[in-house]
């Protein structure tokens, strides 16, 4: 029997008796898919793939998840060959012969019907042990469990078990999983009162769980999905103090506070912003070191802000053992630094105050004391002493740096290395790298914020960049020695500004010839501004129609414009991603168009001819990734068009669970080159969507849930088309767009047709008012609006004359 930590689960049961309550509406479908199943289940059924459809109809999301779709595809296969699959389910539910030999004759019986039938779209049967347990325990609820490596994985390593469950999908890591849980059922039965709070719970339409079995997976579940968290959050809260006291002041209060200038002055607002951009939590040291003043600015400063808060509010305070009052606490909590933080205390922003800092504009507060860019030195070592000649071959490919973070001071210096490379470091300062005595490029770096090299791991950090020139010389520098040069043993270091006529004597005009001049007119190309008001004028949308727009795209990172042709959708998306920049950079767009034939070795990677031989070639979609990767601080944007007039699962393969937002920067080896991939949360993808042509299938369900979507619609009524409309001063224009307007609400009350066929309003744009003719009108009408109406009355001949007619008219034809 698989051992089990009983001490460790006592807190787990209490917990799952405290959270069910809550939460049965939300789980009580587990116990509602087995009584459905039950009374629907007949193996003998004249129609085997609709008698499965209609018993697994209420398992929901345990039989369909974001990349798997087992359900689905046993429907795809019993349509295929019904009776294949009712003797598959026949031999796996037939307990007169072993369980590991089911449901490996069941994956093979899947996969070999795959295999016979698969027209391209199938590269999966999706029956994996995940889905064959949810079948085993809809078919004997008082045996089996639901197995799931991930859940089976936390339990197991929480409850410290004998057994560990392997991400292989094997059978034999499921058999070990119902072992476990077999000992995990057996306490939830002693436990007793779980038993009578899930019996109270239940009605007709919920199996009646005798055995608990359905219990136990709910508290695998439970203990998989909230405890941990909670677990977490109790840990995160660990040495916060003070615990007992709290001001009293919520959100909207705050808001109000941060708006009154005799409360909150204008260095104070400089903290709290510099504060919430530090991550809501720092020490007076670290925001010291990051946006420059003295540790004391922010220490007495929030004591000054927080004595006027509590004089404005009359909030309760908190005192010391002497009576003295305690003025820091009405803003934050606190708790002692780590050793590897520099100060002793660090300071968290209670939560209300951090909601409203998000609320009210700060935008006109300034940041960094000194916001021009600072010019840093920055040192590998040497290949003998600091960091191995294959990883900075690694590093330069990524185009990022790497120091320790605990790299110590420079003799006298107030601050460490290590803690000037995670805190004082900017988006915006220049540097220039060398390893050991030998100056290598210069570059400028492109976030504010470090990150955990995942090379070397162990406090060792890394910021990304973008080169800006190669080094003309890399042998060994022998010049004058300052802290900065190459021939100093430093690793992190800053230019004084004092100095840097001679660090542009040294190392910016010997090494890479260019002045201090060239190197600060270097901060990044110059790109037109362009703004919502711009987007406004270009795209003939209403102002509240792009806030949501941009909301959507914001909060999803993926988005897909659906519409007629005609709308602007193509043009639009590029605007957007002008917009949403604020500048017209077309380096951080790319553009793909989805046709029939495009495969993953077109977008991701894949083999191509070279020479005698083949060469694995990186796609589009790869290649954008890492240029949005190494550039973290700016937006991205990755343009599709015609998105479904391509196979999905073909094209995006594995990355359709990695495109999605909760799953950004989640890395997955990549099949082709071993090697994992992330999807950056900078870069954001828009799709545009015809939906006016008929030959096109329904977008991919799975894509589906993974975009937002908009719908274009024609713009004749918008602000901007009708200022465009005014310019022209043409009394045919106008009656041309009446009747094209007249037109739209016919077909969108075509029952054949409706809203996404209308005419869209970019055929009638991009002329200028002289060249607005008869002849330009009537090239329109003729070439664009006639033949699209052909296509869409072919079969109504009476209706298709009465509109040519009508348009024709307009000219007096």
């Amino acid at each position: 029997m698989i051992g089990i930590d009983r001490e460790r689960l006592k807190p787990v049961l209490a917990g799952y008796k405290a959270y069910f309550p809550a939460h049965w509406q939300d789980e009580r479908y587990k116990w509602e898919a087995v009584q459905h199943f039950q009374r629907h289940w007949d193996i003998e059924a004249t129609n085997f793939g609709e008698m499965f459809k209609e018993a697994t109809a209420k398992t929901y999301n345990l039989l369909a998840s974001g990349y798997a779709y087992p359900r689905k595809m046993i429907l795809e296969f019993a349509k295929i060959d019904d009776e294949a699959v009712r003797q598959m389910f026949r031999n796996l539910f037939d307990e007169s012969h072993d369980l590991a030999e089911r449901v490996a004759a069941f994956q093979v019986s899947a996969e070999e019907i795959r295999t016979a039938h698969d027209d391209g779209s199938w590269r999966n049967h999706y029956q994996n042990t995940n889905a064959i347990s949810t079948y085993l325990w809809l078919r004997y609820p008082d045996r089996y469990y639901i197995y799931k490596y991930e859940i089976y994985r936390d339990v197991a390593n929480e409850l410290d078990t004998d057994y560990r469950p392997k991400r292989d999908g094997s059978v034999e890591s499921m058999i070990g999983g119902y072992q476990m849980y077999d000992v995990l059922c057996e306490a939830v039965k002693e436990d007793g009162e779980i038993a009578d709070m899930i019996a109270e719970a239940l009605d007709a339409s919920c199996y009646r769980d005798l055995q608990l079995k359905t219990a136990t997976i709910d508290v695998g579940f439970y203990l998989s999905r909230f405890y941990l968290d909670e677990k977490m959050t109790a840990e995160k809260e660990k040495g916060w103090f003070p615990k007992e006291y709290t001001p009293g002041i919520d959100t909207n209060k705050w808001v109000e506070l941060l708006q009154d200038t005799s409360v909150f002055k204008s260095n104070d607002l400089q903290i709290m912003k510099r504060m919430k951009d530090y991550g809501g939590q720092a020490t007076c040291t670290q925001l010291a070191i990051k946006y420059g003043e003295l540790k004391n600015f922010y220490n007495s400063g929030s004591t000054a802000l927080a004595r006027r808060v509590a004089e404005k509010t009359g909030c309760p305070t908190l005192k010391d053992e002497e009576g003295h009052v305690k003025w820091w606490p009405i803003l934050y909590m606190a708790k002692e630094a780590e050793a590897t933080d520099a100060g002793a205390y660090i300071w968290r922003l209670r939560s209300e105050l951090a909601k409203a800092l998000d609320i009210v504009d700060l935008s006109d507060v300034s940041l960094y004391v000194n916001p021009a860019p600072s010019i840093w030195k920055i040192s590998e070592g040497t290949d003998s002493t600091k960091i191995s000649i294959a990883d900075k071959e690694i590093f330069l490919s990524r185009h990022v740096v790497v120091v320790h973070s605990t790299t110590n001071a420079k003799a006298v210096s107030k601050i460490s290395q290590g803690q000037a490379f995670m805190d004082a470091i900017k988006e915006g300062d220049f540097f220039y790298l060398c390893y050991g005595n030998r100056i290598q490029l210069l570059g400028q770096f492109v976030s504010d914020k470090p990150v955990e090299n995942p090379e070397l791991k162990k406090g060792w950090y890394e910021r990304p960049y973008r080169e800006i020139a190669v080094s003309q010389d890399t042998s060994a520098y022998d010049g004058v020695k300052k802290w900065w040069t190459p021939n100093d043993n430093s690793t992190c270091i800053k230019v004084p500004e004092s100095e840097r006529a001679l660090f542009e004597q040294l190392i910016l005009t010997p090494y890479f010839a260019m002045t201090m001049k060239d190197l600060l007119n270097n901060n990044g190309a110059s790109h037109a501004e362009y703004t919502k008001a711009d987007f406004l004028h270009d795209v003939f949308m209403r102002a509240e129609q792009y806030d949501i727009l941009t909301v959507q795209l914001r909060r999803k990172l993926n988005i897909i414009f659906q519409g007629a042709p005609g709308v602007g959708k193509t043009f639009a998306a590029k605007r957007l991603a002008y917009a949403m920049m604020g500048e017209k950079d077309e380096s951080r767009i790319e553009m793909v168009q989805f046709h029939q034939n495009y495969s993953y070795e077109d977008f991701i990677m894949g083999y191509r001819p070279d020479g005698t031989g083949f060469k694995l070639v990186e796609g589009i979609f790869y290649r954008f990734c890492k240029k949005a990767t190494q550039d973290p601080g700016k937006d991205y944007f990755f343009i599709i068009d015609e998105i479904n007039r391509g196979n999905m699962s073909k094209i995006f393969g594995e990355l359709m669970m990695l495109i999605e937002k909760d799953y950004r920067g989640t890395e997955l080896t990549l099949a082709y080159n071993g090697r994992p991939f992330s999807v950056p949360n900078n870069l954001y993808i828009i799709g545009m969507m015809n939906t006016a042509d008929r030959s096109l299938a329904m977008i991919d369900y799975a894509l589906r849930r993974r975009f937002s979507f908009f719908t274009m619609e024609p713009g004749f009524d918008s602000d901007g088309f009708q200022n465009y409309q005014k310019e022209f001063a043409n009394d045919t224009f106008d009656d041309l767009i009446k009747e094209i307007k007249c037109l739209n609400q016919a077909i969108a009350k075509d029952a054949s047709l409706g809203r996404g066929f209308r005419i869209g309003h970019s055929y009638f744009c991009g002329c200028k008012a002289k060249d607005c003719t008869i002849d330009w009108m009537r090239s329109v009408i003729e070439f664009d609006i006639i033949p699209m109406l052909e296509e869409y009355w072919f079969d109504e001949p009476e209706k298709l004359s009465q509109w040519q007619a009508r348009l024709r008219g307009v000219f007096g034809d």
